[in-house]
């Protein structure tokens, strides 16, 4: 069939040699997904429609279908995950489209060097992610109470005269949620570093707002990690006992995977 290609992602060849591919549903729910050796490195791809599936029809649907883009994201990511387990994965991003055959090889082919070196790096080990929130208000008491530049600002505000104390106070609420700030970065930095001995590689991420999480507590740090198979339950095991240590304090941690290594690999 000719049209457009749909790539879910790359692994190396020698490991789609050397076991059966999965019978796996593409893109569209009518054809199947196969796989393209391109030399050392096979890309898992499905066939598309080129008019019903054109850029500007994606565009269109992915901005004015949610329900569409649920389906269809959805579909990508289960897809990605039940590949990760089975190969070595390079997972590539949600509607990666190419004209044809031959354009996906020349990208592939034009990046080998860096994507051979990417499998070599995520071989065997594991995508990590972990949430941390805090309850803000909770945590301001106890910074408003232990903070020394607080309690400074404090006594320094009690030997005002009373009129210039009311706006000082509004000053040192701007003080207090400064130190709250600061604060919440240093723990979740602290422990980021604690965390990175047990991984390849550690990286930091946007935070989400509670818009997004649907929580009422606020995240204060997110994080991406790679880990060696063998060291992940030595990782989860140390963010257990964050919890146990710090849930009283207003700290929660939220660990999830593994993950396709999204953030680990890339192809352009």
């Amino acid at each position: 069939m000719c049209g457009l290609i749909y790539l879910y992602g790359l692994i190396p060849t020698k490991e789609e040699t050397n076991q059966s591919f999965p019978s796996l549903k593409g893109f569209d729910g009518i054809g199947d997904l196969y796989t393209i050796p391109i030399g050392s490195i096979t890309a898992i791809v499905c066939n598309l429609d080129p008019e019903e599936y054109s850029e500007n029809r994606i565009k269109e649907l992915i901005n004015n279908d949610i329900e569409w883009l649920q389906e269809k994201a959805f579909h990508h990511h289960e897809t990605v995950m039940k590949l990760s387990k089975i190969f070595t994965l390079i997972p590539l991003k949600f509607c990666t489209l190419y004209k044809n055959r031959e354009s996906l090889e020349t990208a592939v082919q034009s990046n080998d060097s860096k994507m051979m070196s990417t499998f070599a790096l995520i071989k065997g080990n594991e995508e990590w992610n972990l949430k941390i929130y805090c309850d803000d208000q909770l945590l301001k008491d106890q910074v408003s109470q232990s903070n020394p530049v607080i309690e400074a600002k404090r006594e320094e505000i009690s030997k005002l005269p009373k009129g210039k104390q009311f706006f000082e106070k509004k000053k040192l609420d701007k003080l207090i949620n400064s130190e709250l700030e600061e604060e919440k970065n240093k723990v979740s930095e602290g422990i980021h570093l604690e965390l990175k001995h047990f991984a390849l590689k550690g990286n930091v991420k946007r935070t989400w707002s509670s818009d997004v999480t649907g929580r009422k507590d606020n995240m204060t740090w997110n994080s991406v990690y790679l880990i060696s198979k063998p060291e992940v339950e030595h990782f989860l095991k140390q963010i257990q006992q964050y919890e146990k240590d710090m849930k009283e304090i207003g700290w929660q941690f939220e660990a999830t995977g593994p993950w396709p290594a999204y953030h680990f690999s890339s192809f352009s």
